[in-house]
């Protein structure tokens, strides 16, 4: 017992470090999620929770391959900044708003032209389809600023720089909650947009986000900062490496996102009022999973400084403090999401009681759902700080198509099953394979590689 307390409870030192980079990035997460309960409940107000909902599922595409590439990037970017490489610090940074810049230009050229068929694919209702248009043919034009955004917020992480996305993101949270407020409802003299209100929030926010993050980095000269020439200067011995790497965490996050909208489509059959009571319940769990992203950001960003200082053995060793606290964590939070489901859920003044219950399951199930999550946070931050990206490919991506989405349709369309709490439960199978084989990868030690050598 002594031996495995040692192993996997760490000192009082590796806890204080990683709560200064976990901690920030909680807060923000969970501000943000505060923010999208707020949003969510406005919406519901005026009966847009699934238009708003199915439109979300395209942003959430734009945002999940974005991270894709920032999980490749990034990896090195960790190790750079980790080894003082400026230079190439600053390189990494141009390619990813070069890579990330042209994704968002993409997925906007594909919603002008595309924005019916694709939200016909999840929903069939006429008027969710409608309201949902409506709200595109506004949003599409968040995706460059979200996206720049998001390779400044990931780039400060890699310098351990939390607290700077916590102030902004914070901010530009605030601006949309009270845009939204102001053009959903028409509030002080401003006009009443309904679901365009919101729409219209959404991308005033995410350009203010993006200015201020550029602002911010060139006033304080931050390391991955430099004259354009330099941050520009990607040769093919530079950025060939980076994209082995990357190209498999783009196509993970591609197929992983288009998937977790699948679950979306076999859901919808069961109803309007089902898919309301999800995006609900996906609302309030994202509140907790703040959790596992902090604990991702720490995990990751610790442990590729350490890589990139080519200490492997001390990566080694925090990398199992990360999972004894992650286990730690995942049971208090289940205690904690089974108790506050009710409460929460009745913010939402949901006039139906079967989509009240139903939410209400929904979200004591998600606790299976972080519990497992959060010791699976900890795998793939591993994986991903070591470069693994192909087999977190297959265990990420893989496992949801091989487990989770024809589970989902075999319950509903196969057993006919209506219950959507058992329905949501079942599907968390998915969870338990993907931790069972990730605990045997992250035992073999086959992820902890110092990448910063294999970039000229």
């Amino acid at each position: 017992m002594e031996n495995v307390k040692e192993k996997y409870i760490g000192p009082s030192g590796f806890y204080q470090r990683a709560a200064r980079l976990a901690v920030p990035s909680v807060l923000q997460q969970l501000l943000s999620s505060s923010m999208g309960i707020v949003d969510t409940m406005m919406v519901s107000r005026i009966g847009e929770v699934s238009a708003v909902g199915v439109a979300s599922q395209l942003e959430s595409m734009v945002a999940t391959v974005c991270f894709g590439v920032m999980e490749g990037v990034g990896i090195f970017a960790s190790q750079f900044f980790g080894a003082n490489d400026k230079h190439n610090l600053r390189r990494a940074f141009g390619l990813s708003l070069t890579i990330c810049g042209t994704l968002a230009l993409l997925w906007t050229t594909v919603i002008s032209f595309f924005a019916q068929p694709i939200a016909s694919f999840y929903v069939k209702d006429p008027a969710v389809i409608e309201s949902a248009l409506r709200y595109m043919r506004i949003v599409r034009f968040s995706y460059l600023p979200l996206c720049i955004a998001f390779v400044f917020n990931y780039f400060f992480r890699c310098i351990h720089r939390t607290t700077v996305p916590m102030y902004i993101g914070s901010s530009a949270m605030f601006v949309n909650a009270g845009l939204n407020y102001l053009l959903i409802f028409g509030k002080f003299g401003c006009p009443q947009l309904g679901v365009e209100g919101a729409a219209w929030g959404t991308l005033i926010a995410q350009c203010f986000s993006v200015t201020c993050y550029t602002v911010y980095a060139i006033s304080k000269r931050v390391p991955f900062i430099g004259w354009p020439q330099e941050m520009f200067a990607l040769d093919l011995k530079f950025v060939r490496p980076i994209m082995r790497r990357t190209y498999p965490t783009i196509i993970n996050e591609a197929f992983f996102t288009f998937g977790s909208s699948m679950y979306l489509k076999a859901y919808a059959q069961l109803g309007t009022r089902i898919t309301d009571a999800y995006h609900v319940g996906n609302t309030i769990l994202r509140l907790f999973m703040s959790v596992c992203n902090g604990l991702s950001v720490a995990t990751g960003m610790i442990l590729g400084a350490e890589l990139g200082k080519n200490d492997i053995d001390t990566a080694k060793k925090e990398s199992r403090y990360f999972l004894g606290l992650a286990f730690m964590l995942a049971g208090a939070l289940t205690l904690i999401i089974i108790a506050a489901a009710h409460p929460i859920v009745w913010l939402f003044s949901m006039e139906d009681p079967l989509t009240f219950l139903t939410a209400v399951g929904v979200v004591r199930a998600s606790a299976v759902r972080i519990a497992f999550r959060l010791v699976i946070v900890v795998i793939f931050s591993c994986l991903r700080a070591g470069g693994d990206s192909r087999f977190l490919m297959f265990l990420d991506a893989g496992v949801m198509w091989a487990v989770g989405i024809p589970l989902a349709f075999f319950l509903v369309n196969g057993l006919g099953l209506t219950n959507f709490t058992l329905i949501f439960l079942l599907v968390q199978t998915e969870q338990l394979v993907r931790m069972l084989i990730g605990l045997q990868r992250f035992s073999s030690n086959r992820w902890a590689v110092n990448l910063t050598r294999l970039v000229a």
